[in-house]
């Protein structure tokens, strides 16, 4: 019983805990993203932190552009991204998708917008084909297969026994780590967002599971609008634009070409 007890106090201490990020009452809902996203004068501050990890940043994502971040740990990058989603508000400026605020946004609406593929995937303790659909509600296992075809998830899932009922352990610890990145992909294609968020998602991968992910990856950008932080080269070439932050502060916005070319860059120590 008080073993149980001390269980239960620490529950109810993160049930009774007060969110950061907390929806209007008056939030309105966003059918679908037509036009841009802007960030203006954006600044950012953890409580636990006396320097600004984002300051006064302006950036413009016209629809069916590739974003790409780069900078050095700790300039900012994450933060930049998970500002978009609202996992948590500016401490200055405001962000707007097609010119409304993104604070003014219902959570569901807001976030139904958006496919998220992070470096550490958040799996469960429970079926390929669960994990896969996780958080849609009507879903055809036709377009589940598809979407794992199409995230190259398929040619390892047939190899299992139970195939799309193969449980994959707590965090998907059964299956190795680009099994599980391509999983997180298949998820976001089954979403089928116009938004797209990749956060260093190849990053923590040996380079024969990186190809395959990278494929996956470019696969889900098609048609899509992106913003990505990437080290992968073949990504920030592409990108329609590169935004380098360093310190909090946006220093240089650019192509690929445009970057490299221009003297003092400090974009050419990336690479």
């Amino acid at each position: 019983l008080q073993e149980g007890l001390a269980s239960a106090q620490r529950v109810f201490s993160i049930i009774d805990e007060k969110p950061d990020v907390v929806e209007k009452s008056n939030a309105v809902v966003i059918q679908s993203f037509n036009d841009k996203i802007v960030y203006e004068n954006v600044s950012f501050k953890y409580e636990t932190s006396r320097a600004e990890v984002l300051n006064k940043v302006n950036l413009e994502i016209k629809k069916g552009e590739v974003v790409a971040v780069v900078g050095h740990s700790g300039a900012g990058k994450s933060t930049l991204v998970d500002l978009l989603p609202r996992f948590y508000d500016p401490t200055g400026g405001r962000i707007l998708i097609d010119g409304i605020p993104n604070n003014d946004l219902t959570f569901a609406s807001l976030r139904s917008l958006m496919g998220i593929v992070t470096q550490h995937t958040i799996l469960f303790n429970d079926t390929i084909f669960n994990n896969i659909a996780y958080g849609i509600r009507d879903f055809d296992p036709k377009k589940v297969a598809a979407a794992a075809e199409a995230a190259n998830a398929l040619e390892f899932i047939e190899e299992f026994p139970d195939k799309f009922e193969t449980m994959i352990g707590d965090k998907g610890l059964r299956i190795s780590g680009g099994q599980r990145q391509r999983l997180a992909i298949a998820r976001a294609l089954l979403k089928n967002p116009p938004i797209l968020i990749l956060d260093e998602a190849t990053s923590s991968l040996d380079s024969e599971s990186e190809q395959k992910v990278q494929a996956a990856i470019e696969n889900l950008m098609k048609d899509r609008t992106v913003l990505v932080i990437a080290h992968r080269l073949s990504t920030i070439q592409n990108a329609n634009k590169i935004v380098v932050l360093e310190r909090g502060h946006v220093v240089e916005t650019g192509t690929h070409a445009e970057l490299i070319a221009r003297e003092n860059s400090v974009y050419r120590f990336f690479h």
